[in-house]
């Protein structure tokens, strides 16, 4: 961590404070992998919704509305906050909103209707990411532009072992069988959760809730913010005058403007294969809550290991080379997971003889599933922390809230397409594997047009 110091050093910013705002994303994490992913998407629907089917296409349109909402409001707000100056007013605001609607998840019984449980799981999704523009926003100010993708791979990794907690804790301690009504680990499971009831996947809700609540104080404690602007109202006005002209700037500044395109195609597919592959594995397998726990945890371990890895190369070969390695990979584990089911894999082409050996992911084509989602968890991190470190290597601190405005914009402008798609395809096909392999599209989609854009992207194209 010594480059961490020697960067604080270089900006004058305290060393408690570059880890204050590392530890947002170990604050954040639990929400998208025991709520999203892992534990309460596959309950949703494997368990609440009539079938695997109507599960997908319910979450999926949940996903999307979300993603609606942040892509029209993310560049607004980040444009108002920087002239408004400070970041943390409006990341306590989203704070509350996401801490409440994550909290009455617990509500979410087996047979309830599914439409309030998406909506609040997509209003936290809305909190969640427009706290995510305002801390980003905050990363050039904090470290200098060579240790920026060193410093955002490891925070990025911080929240994949705050994610992996949470997930063991789920799984050791709440998560029983229904046949035995026992945790992982032997034990009753705390608080006399029903699992039957599902409430041991409706306690997620409230963990990442309570999780968020802890560790984002030390970023509003440690971390220093910008300094004031002016009043919201004004703010307001001249924030939306400045995105309109950030908009036409980022049109002339082809590189970057480039960029941003590439990243709202293949961050599309990302977020996508994130909040529903887990679900996908379970309905696929009929994976229990321990198993899919499992599962997650797997995926965290390495993708703790590809984000130290990314924050190596990140500086030796640049945020770029990070990010089209990992779209391969991506590309890669999508094509494979889809091409998995019982008894084959890569389409049948490759079969899996073998009975079910009973316990824990029994038949080699879960091992096979596994296996792709190795190279997921390698991946999904790197993709997502070095994109952040291309674009805060490409702007100004100035102008770094109304870029990343965009940037969320970005990857959020389109964010309904894919889950959209992936639902539609998946309601009229009744067949979620078919509207999962959507997602290689914009994966494929967004590799191509990253290839011919520069680094940094503010660079002139040859």
């Amino acid at each position: 961590m010594a480059s961490v110091e020697v960067s604080a050093r270089r900006i004058s910013t305290p060393r408690r404070g570059i880890w204050g705002w590392m530890l947002f994303d170990w604050a954040a994490q639990p929400f998208f992998t025991v709520v999203t992913t892992f534990i309460f998407g596959p309950y949703f629907v494997s368990r609440m919704a009539a079938n695997p089917a109507d599960g997908q296409a319910a979450w999926g349109y949940g996903i999307a509305a979300a993603g609606f909402v942040i892509a029209i409001l993310s560049p607004v707000l980040g444009s108002i906050a920087d002239q408004t100056g400070p970041r943390k007013p409006w990341i306590a605001f989203f704070a509350v909103i996401k801490i409440v609607s994550l909290s009455l998840l617990w509500t979410a019984a087996p047979g309830s209707p599914l439409v309030p449980i998406v909506l609040l799981f997509s209003l936290a999704s809305v909190a969640a990411e427009f706290s995510i523009v305002f801390n980003d926003s905050m990363m050039p100010r904090l470290v200098s532009k060579e240790e920026i993708g060193r410093v955002s791979n490891i925070a990025w990794g911080l929240g994949y072992v705050g994610g992996m907690i949470t997930l063991i804790f789920v799984i050791a301690f709440l998560a029983a069988s229904p046949e035995t009504g026992k945790t992982l680990v032997g034990v009753d499971p705390l608080f006399g959760l029903d699992p039957l009831k599902g409430e041991d996947a409706r306690a997620t809700g409230p963990l990442a809730a309570v999780w968020y609540l802890i560790f984002i104080l030390p970023m509003f404690l440690f971390t220093p913010d910008s300094g004031k602007g002016l009043p919201i109202g004004k703010a307001v006005s001249a924030g939306l005058a400045e995105l309109k002209e950030t908009i036409l700037e980022a049109r002339r500044r082809a590189g970057i403007f480039r960029f941003l395109i590439a990243r709202m195609i293949y961050q599309d597919g990302v977020n996508a294969l994130l909040a529903l592959g887990g679900a996908f594995a379970a309905a696929m397998f009929g994976w229990s809550i321990t198993e899919i726990g499992l599962y997650g945890i797997i995926l965290n371990i390495v993708a703790i290991a590809g984000c130290l890895a990314a924050s190596r190369f990140d500086t030796r070969l640049g945020s770029k080379s990070v990010v089209l390695i990992s779209l391969v990979l991506l590309s890669l584990a999508t094509l494979g997971i889809v091409s998995t089911g019982p008894g084959y894999t890569l389409f049948g082409f490759l079969p899996l003889p073998g009975a079910d050996t009973g316990g824990l992911f029994g038949t080699p084509a879960e091992k096979a599933y596994i296996a792709f989602g190795l190279l997921i968890g390698v991946a999904f991190g790197p993709v997502q922390a070095s994109s952040r470190s291309y674009l805060a290597r490409s702007v100004s601190a100035d102008e770094a809230g109304r870029y990343f405005g965009l940037y969320a914009l970005a990857g959020r402008a389109t964010s309904f397409l894919a889950p959209f798609l992936v639902a539609t395809v998946t309601a009229a096909s009744g067949s979620p594997r078919l509207g999962m392999a959507v997602i290689i599209l914009f994966l494929a989609g967004g590799l191509a047009v990253l290839l011919g854009t520069p680094y940094p992207a503010a660079k002139p194209e040859e």
